[in-house]
């Protein structure tokens, strides 16, 4: 599976901290004493740029949900959904901004798992160096200096907006001796520690004078990631944990279950699911869906796009009802902004977000806010959830089942 990510042109202005001017009434009729005072109207966070002034720390994210509290016995557990997208680039298909705004007309949160080398223009990609590969090499190639400042243009929007930016790391490699599947935990802090650099250092590396910082400190914000082609969790895992991130999406597939930790971190997969019309599951994402439609094409044969669209809508909506109505496993989504088979799965997702976002007990949320919400959780209760398996209804409801006796 490959990864090849697309387009940007947003961006709200961070101005310094203004100062609020507090009114003072005139004195009453007769009487020496001030009126009454306004208290100073509270502006803008102050902005504290950070190393050349690519990144900034403008204060807590905005529009994060409040802070998540423990599920009680008895208590029907939320349906958490998260959609994901590898990659996060632009390059002018108009998909980035497209699912900002769905994101928030349908109240959701997203994870967007940002490539670093998306910021790094070609000229200077000597100062790449990924492992087990040639310096500057990349399967994914680099972006015009107009995709990388759309890029940056929706990337800071994407966090103002309450989502989660995490990262795809850099080359994609996927195949060959140099394949990230062979790389050591040693390799992955190196690839790590240059997608870290490329993203706080974009400024330098670009020559870019005109634009806003990134509103966030990356070496704060950066908790999780997905892995090229879902190969190399197992010797990225401890560099990830030695980094104190709490979770990975990277597993290569697994079952609608309640997650459980991996090495220290939440190990969140995507995730089989039903595929129609057949009798095997498909794996959540955008990709596998097309590989099993038009085999080792992007672009098949058009009379076959309103059936397979129709299909991949199906798919999503599928594997939600199968966790809403039973287990309430959370459901894992992967996408990239990519206009395969004429954009079908853009337009499914789409659909499948429209369909998922007015259900109760809905929770559209990143990977890291489904984190915090595991975090805090009874281990016992997240233990019994675990034995269900997918499809499988709590025996006698959630208040008999869901209990700590």
């Amino acid at each position: 599976m490959r990864d090849y990510s697309r387009r940007a042109l947003l961006g709200l202005g961070l101005g310094a901290a203004a100062a609020g001017i507090a009114g003072c009434g005139g004195s009453s009729p007769g009487q020496g004493a001030p009126g009454p005072t306004r208290e100073p109207e509270p502006g803008p966070p102050p902005v504290k740029l950070l190393g050349d002034g690519s990144t900034a720390d403008t204060g807590p994210q905005p529009h994060q949900p409040a802070a998540p509290v423990p599920l009680q016995p008895g208590e029907t557990p939320p349906q958490f959904v998260v959609f994901s997208w590898d990659g996060a680039g632009e390059v002018g298909n108009g998909l980035f901004p497209r699912f900002l705004k769905a994101a928030k007309d349908h109240g959701a949160a997203m994870t967007f798992f940002l490539s670093g080398l998306y910021l790094l223009p070609e000229s200077k990609r000597q100062l790449y160096r990924p492992p087990g590969n040639p310096v500057g090499a990349s399967d994914i190639g680099y972006l015009s200096d107009e995709h990388i400042r759309a890029t940056l243009a929706h990337v800071r929007q994407a966090w103002l907006d309450g989502h989660e930016v995490g990262t795809h790391f850099n080359g994609h490699f996927c195949s060959g001796s140099g394949s990230v599947a062979h790389w050591s935990p040693q390799d992955w802090r190196s690839e790590i520690e240059q997608a870290v650099s490329f993203v706080t250092n974009w400024r330098t590396n670009t020559g870019f004078t005109d634009l806003e910082p990134l509103p966030f400190d990356y070496g704060k914000e950066l908790v999780g990631a997905r892995t090229p082609c879902l190969l190399g969790q197992d010797g990225l895992l401890p560099t990830a944990r030695e980094l104190g991130w709490r979770y990975d999406a990277s597993s290569p597939g697994g079952d609608q279950r309640w997650p459980q930790k991996r090495e220290g971190l939440w190990d969140l997969p995507l995730q089989s699911m039903p595929f129609p019309g057949h009798s095997f599951e498909v794996l959540s994402m955008d990709y596998n869906i097309l590989a099993n439609q038009s085999v080792n094409t992007t672009k098949g044969v058009p009379g076959n796009y309103p059936a397979w669209r129709t299909q991949a809508t199906a798919a999503y909506l599928g594997g939600f009802r199968r966790a809403y109505e039973t287990n309430r496993a959370p459901l894992f989504i992967g996408n990239h902004f990519e206009e395969w088979n004429g954009g079908i799965y853009m337009d499914a997702v789409e659909e499948a977000l429209k369909g998922i976002a007015d259900k109760k007990d809905v929770r559209l949320v990143s990977f890291r806010q489904f984190a915090d919400w595991l975090d805090v959780q009874d281990p016992r209760l997240l233990a019994k959830l675990r034995t269900l398996a997918p499809g499988q209804q709590p025996a006698g409801g959630w208040r008999t089942y869901l209990t700590l006796s």
